[in-house]
């Protein structure tokens, strides 16, 4: 049996992205992985206090709200085998039971504006942490240099991953669920 995993790729507009977005000049600079069809379990290395970017982590992020509100996105889909699948869940579920030994990579940031490869243990930043995570699982990305210095923009240019969605995220997930979803109940 084939599953489907998404990486997400956001521009959210919070000033530490739009610092990131003058270097890179490139429209997503956040990369996230999807692993159910409905968007509620998305991964990443991220703020884990929205109030400071300097507290960041391993996160379970909510797309629905908060800094995802009116982010603009590209949603890439690649169609995965079970064995891949389970690799990717049971490594989620491990960094999930010791996500206080994971930290927000910000030297390994600063390193890629730098091209100079810095791989701490346990230290990621979003695109180092979804690349990682890809090629750990047998999913290939373009890899012509260290996974330490790999950006969205990278991780979008693999063959691996088809785009299925590029525009307003609240969109999308408006959109899937008046689409998809049939059991909802409607109060008049």
């Amino acid at each position: 049996m084939n599953r489907k995993i998404y990486v997400l790729l956001t521009d959210t507009g919070t000033i530490f992205t739009k610092i990131i977005k003058l270097y890179t000049k490139k429209p997503h600079n956040h990369a996230s992985i999807v692993i159910d069809d409905h968007f509620n379990k998305v991964y990443s290395f991220g703020r884990r206090n929205p109030r400071n970017p300097f507290m960041a982590g391993f996160v379970q992020e909510n797309i629905r709200g908060g800094f995802f509100r009116n982010a603009d996105c590209a949603i890439y889909c690649v169609t995965i085998t079970e064995k891949q699948f389970q690799k990717i869940i049971a490594k989620i579920k491990e960094m999930e039971e010791h996500k206080d030994d994971y930290r927000y990579n910000l030297i390994g940031l600063i390193a890629v504006m730098l091209n100079m490869e810095i791989d701490r243990k346990n230290a990621f930043f979003c695109s180092h942490f979804v690349a990682a995570l890809l090629e750990e699982s047998g999913i290939p990305i373009k890899k012509q240099k260290p996974l330490s210095l790999v950006t969205p923009h990278d991780i979008k240019e693999s063959a691996s991953l088809e785009l299925i969605y590029e525009g307003n995220l609240s969109r999308y997930v408006q959109n899937y669920y008046q689409e998809y979803c049939t059991d909802r109940v409607e109060v008049i």
